[in-house]
């Protein structure tokens, strides 16, 4: 054989090599998705699961991988995850339905890890104030959050119209400093946000969501084509956040010390941060959980916050969003649209994690 044909057929080989070997690796790199999440009481569980090698425990089992991202900016996380950039979100049961099915984005409640009960609260400055001498007042608060809705709920107790009060949109990541540094009367906002302020200036506390428990919902939201698509990030989640779950509810030395991290990582003490807990109704274990979502009254909440929402024109302009887009529930119970189902609260995950079958 000719020198130069020898030579023409390694170099052959030498360009093809890398080409079949591609194939090869590409198959052996797990598939990879993505949460993020913001900083609150209620998910600082997933800031621990990944520190602590919890996440990636699961995500091994069901041979994928699971990057988790800390977004400082709550509705930025739930904005960021509307446009595609992640694939899991952590975020309420009304920003779930206002940003991204508002959007059209077909979107899975697949842990229902709290609901508040306390952890959202209007605050008025100055000592001994009323909720009836909100009228007139100028409220901090996220516009259309839950802490507007919070808001609306806390002007029906008070016999009061929307027009009483002037609202003063801030972010969350401002909220605290402007209302410290001395803007607007009344501010309305969350832990440990709200626990900042109460530390640091003299507040009335005069409506918080303990007075309408269950109606704001602490969710783990995963956009619903890629969970169809790969069930087996579902599993890995709900197992994670579960484990994670019982270890921090625990009253021993593991659990405490669980929670003393999770307190580190959101900026308070162990002590706060058991106190901020307490103004929530954490479900520790998936049996509890799956039951709130499987209750009767999860459609009767959703369509009070369903009416906000189109009040508000989150849903649309004309105000007739639940014509145009429709709620799931365990069941086979719905709001709306059923043709258009765009949120859907699937207990199947939590049922496999309560019968433990993941």
């Amino acid at each position: 054989m000719p020198l130069r044909t020898v030579f023409a057929r390694l170099l052959l080989i030498c360009l093809l090599t890398p080409m079949l070997l591609q194939p090869a690796q590409a198959a052996s790199e797990p598939k990879t998705f993505k949460l993020c999440w913001s900083i609150f009481a209620g998910w600082m569980p997933w800031g621990y699961a990944a520190s602590e090698g919890i996440v990636k425990k699961w995500a091994d089992q069901y041979g994928i991988r699971i990057d988790v991202s800390e977004v400082p900016d709550y509705v930025g996380s739930i904005e960021q995850y509307s446009a595609g950039d992640f694939d899991a979100c952590t975020m309420t049961n009304m920003d779930a339905l206002t940003i991204p099915a508002a959007a059209g984005v077909d979107s899975t409640a697949l842990i229902i890890g709290d609901f508040s009960n306390g952890a959202d609260a209007l605050l008025l400055r100055g000592a001994g104030q009323s909720l009836r001498d909100l009228k007139g007042k100028t409220v901090l608060l996220v516009e259309n959050s839950v802490s507007h809705y919070l808001l609306s709920r806390a002007l029906e107790w008070a016999l009061l119209k929307p027009e009483d009060v002037t609202i003063q949109h801030i972010s969350d990541t401002q909220i605290a400093d402007a209302f410290l540094a001395g803007q607007g009367d009344a501010v309305i906002t969350w832990n440990p946000i709200l626990a900042k302020i109460k530390q640091q200036t003299q507040v009335s506390q005069v409506f918080t969501s303990n007075l309408i428990p269950g109606e704001i919902v602490d969710l783990t939201v995963v956009n619903s084509k890629v969970l169809a698509a790969h069930p087996e990030f579902g599993k890995a989640l709900t197992g994670a956040w579960f484990e994670t779950q019982r270890l921090m509810g625990m009253p021993t030395a593991a659990g405490r010390a669980a929670r003393a991290k999770m307190a580190s990582a959101a900026g308070t003490t162990a002590e706060d941060f058991d106190v901020q807990l307490n103004t929530l109704r954490s479900f520790y274990s998936p049996r509890y959980a799956l039951a709130f979502a499987q209750a009767n009254k999860m459609p009767q909440l959703m369509q009070r916050v369903a009416a906000f929402a189109d009040q508000q024109q989150l849903l649309g302009n004309d105000g007739r969003g639940l014509e145009k887009l429709g709620i799931s529930f365990s069941g086979e119970r719905s709001l709306g649209n059923a043709d258009n189902i765009l949120l859907r609260f699937d207990g199947s995950y939590m049922q496999m994690a309560a019968e433990k079958q993941l």
